[in-house]
């Protein structure tokens, strides 16, 4: 699973509710946004919406073993969740089958009275479902459902509703959750119950109420919550805890929904929508061809280039390609040191050696240029020009922001045009050509292959990102590539500004561009 806990498998047991608030419906939604894969299995269909229960139809127990059977014959089960059962036969065939499969952790959600304060079993269901909590790990009633179980009348205070959840966790062994949603006033507190021991244990969840009419489905949605985020962690407290908050979350958010004239739902995923959005996420290979294709014009524009088009067919003035020299020599000191914190802020060893190594490879790509091609005079004396200039502040400053996703990304079209580019030259090349070093060294199949790592790198990244940074490392990676147009663009000057005369030229012809073994990569 490469270190990630695996998707807890949940198991809801429960009624329908057409309009999507309760039942079987709030559970799969709520299981999936704490994180589940939610799983139904139907005990009744019921005729209801935000108004209320019209009609129930509870199909033959028969049927209901053998949906119960269908799943836990074919699906590792990691939890159960049991809502709405109804009759006594149907409480008896989900004990039994409780008895045969013996899942890991059952939260039982006991459905018993209807919001009307109507008792909605019968007095031999509601013995059926006493017996029931001998199987369950976690019980959470509201406070008319938790006095039935623990044969008291309704507690009208927070203490009250304690003292009945801890004679139920010691008569029948289970942990309660308490719950005040019932009683009056701003607070909301709630409770884990349990008993060590003889001992009843208590821990508290203070919370605060939230004024709305968006409450239809909370006792669903929230033992489905506990049940995903138990199984996946195995802390109680912290579980029922972050729960908690997930439904808080989700009611504050429930009227946005604008979901019926009645008691309305709560909205499940408010803050999946909020913090993660919709977007689906790209993979490597779209990000790839997306942002080539997003620089499509920028490219076309360098071709039409006639630096380049000198370049290719070697009709370049040597002048002007010596003043490109001169300004890729200082050019490279400053992207060594760019590369350097790359891999300064490269999270795994590889991608640091990687970059690190590229460092390397741009120092001694300067140190080439110094030898071969330019005076010692030329380098003294040529100052970086606006181009230049820009185009490392902006490397240097996407490198001081400190965000290693970015950095590379801007770092990316000094590879990727530089090697398209040689590629589609390198044909040009022969044995006379002035600039054949230059065209020979972009067409290296080493310096195809630093690229290809680079690529990798930067969509990788790229995909696994938040909408927010990928588009952070989209336009640091589409204003480099500009700046790449006017690196190239610059040599397009005045007579008067270019490198003219041996003075600037120590006539080598074995190097050239940011040349060396590919002194990009």
């Amino acid at each position: 699973m490469n270190g990630r806990r695996p998707v807890p498998r949940v198991l809801s047991i429960a009624g329908t509710d057409p309009t999507g608030g309760a039942g079987i419906q709030a559970d799969l939604k709520s299981i999936a946004a704490n994180g589940g894969y939610g799983m139904a299995v139907v005990t009744a269909l019921v005729a209801q919406n935000t108004h209320g229960v019209r009609s129930v139809h509870v199909p033959p127990a028969a049927f209901l073993v053998e949906q119960l059977d269908a799943v836990s014959d074919d699906v590792a089960i990691d939890a159960v969740k049991i809502g709405m059962l109804g009759t006594a036969e149907v409480i008896e065939s989900v004990t039994g089958w409780l008895d045969r499969v013996r899942p890991p952790l059952v939260v039982l959600d006991p459905v018993m009275v209807a919001t009307s304060g109507d008792r909605l079993l019968d007095a031999d269901a509601e013995r059926a479902l006493r017996r029931m909590l001998s199987h369950a790990d976690l019980v959470t009633p509201n406070i008319p459902e938790l006095a039935i179980l623990a044969d008291a009348p309704v507690a009208v205070t927070w203490d009250q509703v304690l003292a009945q959840a801890g004679r139920v966790a010691l008569e029948c062994g289970v942990r309660v959750l308490a719950k005040g949603g019932h009683l009056s006033g701003p607070q909301l507190p709630d409770a884990l119950v349990e008993a060590v021991d003889g001992t009843v244990v208590v821990t508290e969840f203070s919370g605060t109420r939230v004024e709305t009419r968006n409450t239809h489905g909370t006792g669903c949605s929230l033992s489905s919550a506990l049940a995903t985020r138990i199984a996946a962690s195995g802390d109680w407290v912290e579980a029922t805890r972050e729960s908690k908050r997930w439904l808080i979350e989700s009611i504050r958010h429930g009227a946005e929904l604008a979901v019926g004239t009645g008691q309305g739902p709560v909205s499940h995923f408010a803050g999946l929508w909020a913090r993660g959005g919709v977007t689906t996420a790209p993979t490597p290979a779209e990000v790839e061809a997306d942002w080539w294709a997003g620089i499509a014009g920028i490219r076309a524009d360098i071709d039409a280039l006639s630096f380049v088009r000198g370049l290719g067919e070697g009709t370049l003035d040597r002048g002007v390609f010596l003043h490109y020299l001169a300004q890729d020599a200082l050019y490279l000191r400053d992207y060594a040191r760019v590369l350097a914190d790359a891999s300064r802020l490269a999270p795994t060893s590889a991608e640091q050696a990687f970059w690190a190594g590229c460092a390397e490879t741009s120092i001694t790509g300067e140190l080439h240029l110094h030898e071969c091609w330019l005076t010692d005079e030329t380098l003294r004396s040529t100052e970086p020009d606006p181009v230049t200039t820009a185009y490392l502040n902006h490397l240097l400053a996407t490198a001081a922001r400190g965000d290693y996703r970015v950095l590379v990304a801007a770092l990316l079209p000094c590879f990727w045009i530089y090697q398209d580019l040689g590629e589609r030259l390198q044909w040009r090349s022969h044995p006379e050509h002035p600039y054949r070093p230059w065209l020979d060294t972009y067409a290296d199949p080493a310096f195809a292959a630093s690229t290809r790592t680079a690529i990798d790198t930067v969509t990788r990244l790229a995909a696994a990102s938040d909408d927010t940074t990928r588009h952070a490392m989209w336009n640091a990676f589409r204003l480099s590539s500009k700046h790449e147009h006017n690196f190239f663009a610059a040599p397009d000057v005045d007579e008067d500004t270019v490198l003219t005369g041996r003075a600037a030229d120590r006539g080598a012809g074995d190097s050239g561009g940011r040349a060396g073994s590919g002194v990009r990569g």
